[in-house]
């Protein structure tokens, strides 16, 4: 069995800061193969005039060869910020699972940072980087995340188009 999904990453709001790209990866079991396409990639910087809604409408196009559906792929996303001296600043954690259904999907993926300590906190506000994970599985994986202080940050927007071929053929139900 087959799952395709051509997809773009249109965009985010909300976030502390302006300038925003994206870096995405995605996470599968076992059971899947990527046969075309790269699991993980990056937007470019987008500069937004009136500081609003970032635009990146990145094209993401995977293939992947299924024998279960266990393992079913997660996008894990990561939020940057530029400021006017070109140094990057990480802004949000994210991820989403890729709908089982086939079809077009607007899907919105909220995000979160670290909080960190208080000394973190008045550190982040003098030299703009603020805590960040050591390992990026934390983010898809609920085993350790439930740990962490977090506040709230931006949203991103995707859209995505799901194909599932041969599912019935080889005994997938989904």
């Amino acid at each position: 069995a087959v799952v395709s999904t051509q997809s773009t990453g249109d965009g985010g709001e909300g976030f502390s800061s302006p300038n925003l790209s994206c870096k995405w990866s995605f996470e599968v079991g076992g059971a899947w193969k990527l046969l075309e396409g790269f699991r993980d990639g990056q937007t470019q910087v987008d500069h937004p005039i009136d500081e609003g809604r970032a635009h990146w409408a990145h094209p993401i196009d995977l293939h992947y060869a299924i024998k279960g559906i266990q393992g079913w792929p997660k996008l894990s996303i990561q939020v940057f910020s530029e400021d006017v001296y070109g140094r990057t600043q990480l802004v949000g954690y994210g991820f989403t699972h890729l709908p089982t259904s086939p079809g077009f999907h607007q899907v919105t993926c909220p995000t979160w940072q670290l909080a960190g300590s208080t000394m973190e906190q008045v550190q982040s506000y003098f030299i703009d980087s603020g805590p960040q994970l050591l390992s990026d599985d934390v983010i898809t994986s609920g085993a350790d995340r439930y740990r962490l202080q977090t506040i709230a940050s931006g949203t991103v927007y995707l859209s995505l188009y799901i194909v599932a071929r041969n599912f019935a053929k080889y005994g997938i139900d989904a």
